[in-house]
């Protein structure tokens, strides 16, 4: 099968491309960045998904399947690009999914979806709304990335659709919002909170998003890895040092004392879990983490940043 894979230059996408080819896949992607020292089964094109030219691939190449990775996620990018990169080229990208035949679109989203609240369940299901945009505008444009997405299961009904909505990462590459969190040696909690936090193994979210395409699946889906751990928890086995700071006093010591920058509406994410339900992805893949939760901490932890 050929599949396109946008936003294939960066750590996650490369991953992804080198599962599908483990997989026998002809692999096809798009970025605006270089990819140096791609495998040469890899046909890369310069592009910008928002622009002509990712048309041009759509049309010349015809993939039969693509999978969408070119979103930006990092909570301290809020500029006027990012929001055109995640809402107007996912538009764009399903455009041109739909105007040239691809049959199947995996869409990779994020479990922040819905949001830290203290009265949110524990486990949050498929159907659940977003909710805690009103006070953490930088994650309005990905939750509207991923409605979009979704409602191309009903306005293309002949391309099969999965969105996934994938529980923060972690892994050598040392790539992502989770990564970036903890990449200093001292990392902030607010006092008098503990929360759950629930990763994935960054191998494991590649080889979920190939098993999506393969399966041919269709709809709305939670992924996750192993069993969440506490936030001290997770701080101390990646070599870290917790740093308590109480709540009224967080907005300040964000990005002083070797902390990192933080948007304001992120502290309700260091206070309340988010934990997602993923039974159902398990019940239509028969998906299971390669990575348990120690192994994937030591992953994070003994590689060398990149």
């Amino acid at each position: 099968m050929k599949v396109l894979v946008t936003g294939i230059a960066g750590k996650l996408g490369r991953i992804v491309a080198s599962e599908l080819l483990a997989r026998g896949h002809q692999v096809v992607g798009i970025d605006r960045r270089p990819w140096a020292h791609a495998p040469k089964e890899v046909t890369l094109h310069k592009a910008d998904i928002r622009k002509r030219g990712a048309e041009d691939v759509f049309r010349t190449e015809r993939p039969d399947a693509l999978i969408h990775m070119a979103t930006v996620t990092h909570l301290m990018q809020r500029s006027r690009d990012r929001f055109r990169i995640n809402l107007e080229g996912t538009r764009a990208t399903i455009h041109h999914c739909a105007a040239y035949g691809v049959k199947q679109l995996v869409f990779c989203g994020r479990h922040t979806y819905y949001g830290a609240q203290p009265d949110s369940p524990l486990y949050h299901t498929e159907d659940e709304p977003p909710l805690g945009m009103h006070g953490f505008a930088e994650l309005a444009d990905l939750v509207a990335a991923d409605l979009f997405a979704g409602s191309a299961l009903w306005r293309h009904p002949e391309m099969n659709t999965s969105v996934l909505r994938v529980c923060y990462s972690l892994g050598p590459s040392r790539h992502g919002t989770l990564a970036a969190f903890l990449r200093g040696p001292r990392v902030p909690t607010v006092l008098g909170f503990d929360p759950l936090f629930q990763f994935i193994h960054e191998r494991d979210v590649a080889r979920a998003l190939v098993l999506a395409l393969d399966k041919n699946l269709r709809g709305v889906f939670n992924v996750s890895g192993p069993p969440p751990v506490p936030l001290s928890v997770l701080v101390r086995e990646t070599g870290r040092l917790p740093f308590q700071v109480p709540e009224t006093l967080m907005n300040v010591a964000m990005g002083r004392f070797g902390l990192p920058r933080l948007p304001r509406g992120a502290i309700d994410h260091l206070k309340y879990p988010i934990v997602v339900d993923s039974q159902a992805f398990v019940d239509a893949t028969g998906f299971e983490p390669e990575f348990d939760e120690g192994a994937t901490m030591r992953d994070f932890l003994e590689s060398k940043a990149r």
